[in-house]
């Protein structure tokens, strides 16, 4: 079965991001490369550049990796606040469901708590700190079949 992994753009800040978001994932990065990391005569980097990141991965659980990288100046800024798009993790446990929520929120905005759902799913919504959304979901339904 296919497999979607997000990527994620920052205006300058992938690296701290990304070590907010391993201290909530925990794991060890599996790549991180810098712009000055492919920089050549026909590919010059400006200097203020060098150190951003050209690719992040942090795999996260057995089969997902969350990517991102920074966008480099000359293609202009992200608006953090229209970013519509949200990751969706569903949680094996509510603990762990509870666990994510809130080291992830932290500093955030939180849209929904988590909270008891009318489809019988542990749910909750929040924005990061740096401006994306996320959807943490336990679903005992679906995690009660699994289990069998």
């Amino acid at each position: 079965m296919a497999k979607i992994n997000p990527y994620i753009h920052f205006n300058g800040n992938a690296e701290e991001a990304f070590n907010f978001y391993k201290s909530v994932f925990g794991g060890e990065f599996a790549m991180v490369m810098r712009f000055k990391d492919m920089s050549s005569p026909d590919f010059p980097i400006p200097e203020n550049e060098a150190n951003k990141i050209m690719y992040m991965a942090l795999p996260i659980g057995k089969h997902s990796i969350l990517m991102g990288s920074d966008t480099p100046e000359s293609l202009g800024r992200h608006n953090e606040h229209e970013n519509r798009s949200k990751i969706s993790i569903s949680a094996e446990s509510k603990e762990e469901a509870d666990r994510l929520f809130n080291g992830l929120s932290a500093g955030g905005q939180i849209e929904m708590p988590m909270q008891d759902s009318t489809w019988d799913s542990y749910f909750g919504m929040f924005r990061d700190k740096f401006g994306f959304e996320w959807m943490i979901d336990f679903d005992r339904k679906y995690n009660r079949q699994t289990e069998n």
